[in-house]
């Protein structure tokens, strides 16, 4: 069961700032991952996508606009986005955040978004990512160790 309090990316961080790190260089070293959204039907869609973490403590993401992503995001704001795991390896872990993605509307916000990406690219969707669970998988030795974190908790650590 999801807590329902979420968090912003600065909260995750200020809660948890070791974890925070290890997650932000997963998603960090490669610019692509994957997406989980929840398709008009309830079943699951995945797609690529890339994270950008802004210097404001904000997990956002950007769609072509209208793409299949963003109208399930508009219908049904539940996300999972799973880390690039790199090239056969569990260097620096696996990570996953999973969420609701809230949708910028405001004009003037967006315009200054858009004025600082391509102009081939604008305009497009933009999402701020709401944080209700990370996990952090590594392998140490022979055994998965796995961290969990979601709001108003500790990290709760595990071993396989």
């Amino acid at each position: 069961m999801h807590n329902r309090y979420m968090a912003t990316w600065r909260e995750f961080e200020s809660a948890a700032p070791d974890m925070a790190t290890g997650v932000a260089a997963r998603f960090s070293a490669h610019k692509h991952h994957v997406l989980a959204t929840i398709r008009k039907d309830g079943s699951p869609r995945v797609s690529g996508t890339e994270v950008e973490f802004h210097e404001n403590g904000i997990l956002r993401l950007g769609s072509m606009l209208d793409a299949m992503k963003a109208l399930d995001l508009q219908r049904d704001p539940r996300f999972a986005i799973h880390s690039n795991p790199g090239h056969h390896s569990m260097d620096g872990g696996d990570a996953k955040i999973s969420g609701r993605a809230v949708e910028l509307t405001d004009a003037d916000e967006l315009q200054k978004i858009f004025a600082a990406a391509p102009p081939e690219l604008s305009p497009y969707n933009v999402f701020d990512l709401d944080i209700d669970e990370v996990v952090l998988t590594s392998i140490v030795g022979d055994h998965m160790h796995i961290d969990l974190w979601r709001p108003g908790r500790d990290i709760q650590n595990f071993t396989r």
